[in-house]
């Protein structure tokens, strides 16, 4: 007995030979102008594809709300399995986060009425309530030793937690949206212009100031929703209204076509000019090494996709 004990503390204190990789592949972008405007193209689709489906088709909310759960959940799942970033399965998890958030922020800040709070919490309240939870994600973010830089997430839980700040940000900035459009009197071109204007101050304080990028870059990523859907009514609603009278069909086609075309145009500058891999993660604080979320490998230098790699999930 003792004899056995000895050769399993012996195997035990024996060195592994399984060795860490030293790179991973990238399976976020990188934050440049093509990002911004396809986040913006991407939430404003999903603010027009959710008045097509729930008003226009007649569809009614919790089925409007099933079917963009499901679609968002498919997707997510896909993305998190990938082994390297592809364009399409990104954005479509953010025209996802996008669609679900609206839905969210509706169900809470007016329940199954119409306006500011008949039903739910109202749209000020919704903000309030949806600032905390984001508040809150950062903060478990920081505790599971994550870095915070969104070009540079390597680990899996990063890549969770940075979709779950995608999906509550997306939904904070509904609520906020519907706050400054609806409750402070602006309308959408008036909230419309105030949320470009506060677009604009980001982008200087950007390169001018020395505010921290990634606070600089949730604030923008927050805003970009309630633009989209300002955005979005601008082109869906009539003239009389201030719109430009595409109505949903005509503006949820036309955005459409739009993101289809810039992330093809993203995927083959991807596949001409391959993201370098990332360091394997380790936790910040301590050091250990941390699950991958993509692909892992040995060479630092870019690695060409292939047709067949978003099939191995």
């Amino acid at each position: 007995m003792a004899t056995g004990s000895g050769k399993t503390v012996q195997m035990l204190e024996q060195p592994s030979s399984h060795r860490e990789p030293k790179y991973v592949l990238r399976k976020l972008p990188q934050v440049t102008l093509l990002f911004w405007v396809l986040k913006t193209v991407a939430v404003t689709l999903g603010e027009t594809a959710g008045d097509l489906l729930g008003i226009t088709f007649r569809l009614g909310y919790v089925t409007t709300a099933c079917l963009f759960l499901a679609f968002f959940l498919v997707v997510v799942v896909a993305q998190v399995r990938a082994r390297r970033f592809h364009p399409a399965l990104y954005w479509a998890v953010v025209l996802g986060t996008s669609m679900v958030g609206t839905e969210i922020s509706d169900f809470m800040n007016r329940g199954f009425g119409h306006g500011s709070a008949p039903d739910g919490v109202g749209y000020a309240w919704g903000a309030v309530i949806l600032t905390i939870l984001l508040v809150l994600v950062f903060l478990l973010w920081l505790r599971t030793g994550q870095t915070y830089d969104v070009e540079n997430i390597s680990s899996r839980t990063g890549e969770i937690l940075y979709w779950t700040a995608i999906l509550v940000s997306n939904t904070l900035g509904t609520s906020s949206g519907d706050w400054l459009s609806d409750d402070t009197g602006l309308g959408f071109r008036g909230a419309f212009l105030v949320i470009a204007g506060i677009m604009l101050l980001i982008v200087a304080a950007h390169y001018l100031t020395t505010i921290n990028g990634t606070v600089l870059f949730w604030l923008a990523f927050v805003l970009t929703r309630p633009l989209g859907a300002a955005g979005g009514d601008s082109l869906t609603k009539s003239v009389a209204q201030g719109g430009l009278g595409w109505g949903t069909v005509g503006g949820t086609a036309a955005l459409c076509g739009l993101l289809v075309v810039l992330t093809a145009y993203q995927t083959w500058h991807v596949r001409s000019h391959p993201l370098a891999p990332l360091p394997a993660p380790v936790d910040r604080r301590t050091g250990r090494p941390q699950r991958p979320n993509g692909a892992p490998t040995d060479s630092p230098t870019p690695v060409r996709a292939r047709p067949h790699d978003i099939a191995q999930l």
